[in-house]
């Protein structure tokens, strides 16, 4: 009989497993055109401006760092995720909120805003001419969006280690943060969060001496001292809009615009994977960085999801049911 009870709980056990896990195609037969109008939304969007791209990449990535990929970002409020701080910046909503009303449309409460934020995200790189990969679906949507919540996203002024801590937390290792990192090939920061490296870097009068030499005063035009601090500025130098490997370079020539950037080259662990995507071989190291960019982006977009029955699947992105 014991051994009976212990086969039922092992099945039980894996019921539970298979159940959490999510999977590609969730929605092909209960909503076989919702990748179709992901893609189209945001391709539609995208045309009018490719720096879009960038902001759908970024959004996806701070709402699986809080309360893991359930949508938590999108949720409108004083008091929701997308009010602190870090997350001000962030841009892109209405991409999502449009692709959602379109696939209401066609099947109202069957696709998740985590999953769309998802999809997005994947379809952004793709239009940026970087990889495509298959996204696992069947994400939930979570019931809970605070502000207070959000104080363990990555900063521009995080050391290596503690974007090392940050992302050990959520399962993700140097390896992962590097390529991840990687994303700010398409990326834009503002003045405001690179001027201290340029005028008063720890407070002694000077530049960040690991600025490049040659590139300081190309970010001290861009940056005036006293200027715009909303202004925005590329984090990759060389191709703002194309999703390729030229951000390492950059890292490893000292013409990383973000601080918690450059330092990825003072820390051995995080400078040999910086190394091995700014290879001298063209094709190889391109190549390389798309297949572990999308290895990478599954990996990341699994963190702490809701499937089966956690969780709701939202009417409008932005409000809970």
């Amino acid at each position: 009989m014991e051994g009976l009870w212990l086969v039922v709980l092992v099945i039980f056990v894996m019921a539970l497993s298979v159940q959490s896990q999510l999977k590609t195609g969730f929605y092909s037969t209960s909503c076989s055109k919702a990748e179709a109008t992901v893609r189209s939304t945001v391709e539609s969007y995208f045309k009018k401006d490719p720096t879009i791209a960038a902001g759908l990449l970024r959004l996806h990535f701070h709402d699986c760092f809080v309360q893991g990929c359930d949508g938590s970002i999108l949720i409108a409020g004083p008091s929701a995720e997308r009010n602190a701080l870090p997350n001000l910046g962030l841009r892109g909503f209405e991409v999502i909120d449009d692709a959602k009303s379109r696939i209401e449309a066609l099947c109202p409460g069957v696709v998740s805003c985590a999953d769309i934020l998802a999809l997005a995200a994947r379809d952004a790189v793709d239009l940026s001419d970087g990889p495509s990969w298959s996204v696992p679906t069947g994400r939930r949507d979570g019931r809970v969006s605070l502000s207070s919540q959000a104080s363990n996203l990555p900063s521009p002024l995080d050391t290596v280690a503690a974007q090392k801590q940050k992302f050990s937390d959520k399962g993700l290792d140097d390896h992962d943060l590097v390529t991840l990192v990687g994303a700010h090939t398409i990326g834009q920061t503002h003045c405001q969060f690179i001027r201290y490296r340029l005028y008063n870097f720890t407070t002694t009068g000077n530049a960040d001496p690991t600025i490049n030499q040659s590139f300081l005063p190309q970010l001290q035009a861009l940056c005036p001292k006293n200027g715009d601090g909303t202004k925005p500025v590329p984090l990759d130098k060389d191709s703002q809009t194309d999703f390729d490997a030229s951000f390492f370079k950059n890292v490893r020539d000292g013409n990383g615009v973000l601080e918690s950037d450059q330092r990825l080259w003072d820390d051995a662990a995080t400078r040999d994977v910086v190394k091995k995507y700014a290879g001298t071989i063209r094709g190889l190291l391109g190549l390389r960085f798309d297949i572990e960019f999308m290895q990478a982006m599954v990996k990341m977009s699994s963190i702490e999801v809701k499937t089966g029955t956690d969780g709701e699947i939202r009417k409008v992105c932005s409000k809970f049911n």
